[in-house]
């Protein structure tokens, strides 16, 4: 059986990459707000053409066409994209408007200074337990820390603000 002279589908989307890349990368950024995303566009374009290879023709002009083709069809889903994320942030930004605010004192200030005050992972370890509801051994596994480190470090937390908040409330009350 006699080999046919055929380029293989990779050669052949290189050669569509070398030749089409820059003016499929012009197109999109004419196209999109983020000239950052325009390569990501042509990232996905190309993934697209190198899934469907199989489809592009061998001829440059048509292959050239059926890039555009491609583009075209990434782009539109871009938008799509972007408009659902707009949407969805737009009813979580109308859901979270409709919620009562909470009123934050000065003792609660006075408490979010002291979480700020100690180390980072005791802070994240007391708000998980008690502002976010979850115990210590909860907070351990979201934290990826072994339960009896994640007991330690929350008792030395709790020390520690318990002196700090009782330093700050002392100093709030002298003349």
């Amino acid at each position: 059986m006699r080999r046919q002279n055929r380029p293989t589908r990779e050669a052949q989307l290189e050669a569509a990459y070398r030749a089409n890349a820059a003016d499929l990368l012009t197109y999109f950024g004419r196209r999109v707000p983020v000239p950052a995303d325009a390569a990501d566009l042509l990232s996905e374009t190309f993934v697209v053409a190198w899934r469907r290879g199989d489809r592009m023709p061998t001829e440059p002009e048509q292959a050239r066409m059926w890039l555009y083709g491609v583009a075209r069809r990434v782009l539109a889903n871009a938008a799509r994209r972007v408009a659902r994320h707009s949407n969805l942030t737009d009813k979580l930004r109308a859901h979270l408007d409709s919620l009562p605010t909470e009123h934050v004192d000065t003792e609660t200030l006075d408490i979010r200074a002291a979480l700020d005050a100690i180390p980072d992972d005791q802070s994240e370890l007391v708000r998980l337990v008690l502002w976010d509801g979850f115990t210590v051994p909860e907070a351990a596994t979201i934290l990826g820390i072994s339960e009896s480190t994640a007991r330690g470090r929350y008792q030395r937390a709790r020390a520690q603000l318990r002196e700090l908040l009782h330093e700050h409330q002392y100093e709030g009350n002298t003349p």
